[in-house]
């Protein structure tokens, strides 16, 4: 959904409960996790800290949908949980006007005993992209570096989306990089 003004609260609560039955809008679940030749393949991997703290305090930012406290991008509803089948609408502002996107998310990455956290969602088709994104910290077992990843598989849906396929492209790596950086400054910051 494209809109001039900022969507109002109910006009996102009308959003999100439109979008709790709609389909994914790409195949197969897993995508983002494999190369796929017509899909965007994007990785980001960033350090955020060293030791188990500092891997706790990642992980429940990914719980809190941290990531998205941008300024530019917000997540509704603000505590989704993060379990398979929870929907959440993306607000993005840029270049004057506003998008939201709905999302589900598909499955959960890593376990403690691997030192990785994380899970994925899958745009809806009332989405601009079609594809899959994978959030997840991990903490080195030799080295005790926590780092932070966002692996993405991605094409323009929407008409809009495609027409403006390198402002788009732009826009998601604007992403990866202040979701990095938001990570790391929470990761960091002393309790």
């Amino acid at each position: 959904m494209f809109s001039v003004l900022r969507p109002s609260p109910r006009d996102v609560a009308r959003f999100l409960a439109a979008s709790r039955d709609l389909p994914l809008s790409y195949q197969p679940v897993g995508l983002a996790l494999a190369a796929n030749a017509s899909f965007d393949s994007d990785e980001t991997v960033v350090s955020v800290g060293s030791g188990p703290a500092i891997y706790e305090r990642a992980k429940a930012a990914l719980r809190e949908w941290t990531q998205f406290d941008l300024g530019w991008v917000e997540l509704y509803p603000r505590h989704a949980p993060t379990e398979p089948g929870s929907v959440v609408a993306v607000l993005i502002r840029h270049f004057g006007f506003w998008s939201l996107n709905g999302c589900r998310v598909v499955y959960g990455v890593g376990n403690d005993v691997a030192h990785e956290f994380g899970y994925a969602y899958g745009t809806l088709s009332n989405h601009a992209e079609c594809g899959e994104e994978v959030f997840k910290v991990t903490m080195n077992a030799e080295s005790r570096e926590v780092s932070y990843v966002i692996r993405a598989a991605s094409r323009p849906r929407a008409p809009l989306a495609k027409l403006g396929y390198p402002v788009a492209r732009g826009l998601q790596a604007r992403f990866r990089r202040d979701s990095a950086r938001v990570m790391a400054q929470y990761a960091s910051r002393i309790s």
